[in-house]
C-alpha cells in the first residue's frame, strides 16, 4: 500500500481536530482538499478510516490501525529531517499538551529545570480539555499530556491501545474565599456551611463539568461569575464576588485577599495529575520532559 505522507498527515490533523473543518482551517487547506485526501487514503487501503458523524469524526476500527502506525511512521520522517538538519539526537522538540492551570506552577518549574539541565530540548505547549489532548496524544500531533483528574479516576477514554497512564501527584481539592469572607476567620469549613454561597466557575470544554463548585452539594449551587481561566476566578475571589475551589498545588500563586481553606465533614475531594503517553517507548527529549515533570510535581 502505497501511502501518501501528506493524506497521513491531514488523518492525524482530523482526528487531532475532531472535524474536517477544523483540520482544513488549521492546515490551510479548502475542506474539500481534506476531503479528497482523507478519500484518497481511503482508496489506498481499501477500507472506511472515519466515520462522519454529526458532532464530528470518529475513527474506525481500520482507521485506528492506520493512524496508530502513521503516527510512528511521521514522527521517524520528522527526525530524519532534524538530523540532516545538523540536530544531534539529544535535543529536538517536544510537544506537550496540559489542563488550564498546570501552567501555573507545574509546568514553569519543570521547564525551568528542563532548560538547566538540557539546554537543547525545545518544548512547545497546547491547553486544552482532556477529551481534546487525548485526541492529540493519539492523532500524534502532541507526544505527552498532562491531565487532571478526579474521582472515580477511570481512564480518559476507551479506545485501543490503552494509554499509558503515570500519576504524578494526587492532592485535596480546597476551597478559596475572599479574605473578608466570614469563611476566613478559620483555617477549614464544614462542608454544611458552602450551602447558599455564591460560586465562580467555568467550563474548560462543552463536554466537561462546571469547575469551580464543590461536588456534591445538595441543591443547585448559585453561580455567580462564569469564568474558565482559573487566575480569573481567583481574582474574582480577591475582588469579593463569590468563592471557588482550587487544587492546593496552586497555593504557591495565590493573589492576595485570597484565603484557601480545608473542606471537612463530606467525602474528600482528591485530585490527581496523570502523565499520559502512548504505550511505545519515548524519544530522549520527552523523556528528560517525563522527569522534569515528575521532579516537579513532587
Amino acid at each position: 500500500m502505497d501511502f501518501s505522507v501528506v493524506g497521513l498527515r491531514v488523518l492525524r490533523e482530523v482526528v487531532d481536530r475532531g472535524t474536517l473543518t477544523s483540520a482544513a482551517e488549521s492546515l490551510g487547506y479548502t475542506q474539500s482538499a481534506v476531503s479528497r485526501q482523507i478519500a484518497a487514503l481511503e482508496k489506498t487501503a481499501r477500507a472506511t478510516l472515519l466515520e462522519r458523524r454529526r458532532d464530528g469524526v470518529r475513527l474506525t476500527a481500520a482507521g485506528h490501525v492506520v493512524l496508530r502506525h502513521a503516527s510512528a511512521a511521521l514522527d521517524e520522517l520528522d527526525a530524519v529531517a532534524g538530523e540532516l538538519a545538523g540536530l544531534p539526537s539529544a535535543t529536538g522538540t517536544v510537544r506537550l499538551g496540559t489542563y488550564p492551570s498546570a501552567g501555573a506552577v507545574l509546568l514553569p518549574r519543570a521547564l525551568t529545570a528542563l532548560r538547566r539541565a538540557y539546554p537543547g530540548v525545545t518544548v512547545t505547549t497546547r491547553e486544552a480539555s482532556t477529551s481534546a489532548l487525548v485526541r492529540a496524544l493519539r492523532a500524534g500531533s502532541i507526544d505527552l499530556a498532562v491531565l487532571s483528574s478526579g474521582p472515580p479516576f477511570r481512564a480518559p477514554d476507551t479506545e485501543s491501545p490503552a494509554l499509558r497512564l503515570e500519576t504524578l501527584a494526587e492532592r485535596n481539592l480546597c476551597l478559596a474565599v475572599p479574605a473578608g469572607h466570614p469563611l476566613a476567620q478559620r483555617d477549614w469549613v464544614d462542608v454544611t456551611q458552602l450551602a447558599g454561597q455564591r460560586w465562580i466557575a467555568g467550563r474548560s470544554s462543552a463536554d466537561e463539568q462546571l469547575m469551580g463548585v464543590w461536588p456534591g452539594l445538595d441543591g443547585r449551587p448559585e453561580v455567580a461569575h462564569v469564568a474558565r481561566d482559573w487566575l480569573a476566578k481567583l481574582n474574582l475571589v480577591a475582588a469579593g464576588c463569590g468563592v471557588t475551589t482550587v487544587p492546593v498545588s496552586l497555593l504557591p500563586v495565590m493573589p492576595s485577599g485570597v484565603r484557601v481553606l480545608t473542606v471537612r465533614g463530606g467525602p474528600e475531594e482528591r485530585r490527581r495529575v496523570v502523565l499520559a503517553t502512548l504505550p511505545r517507548p519515548l524519544s530522549e527529549p520527552a523523556t528528560r520532559l517525563a522527569e522534569a515533570l515528575r521532579a516537579a510535581a513532587e
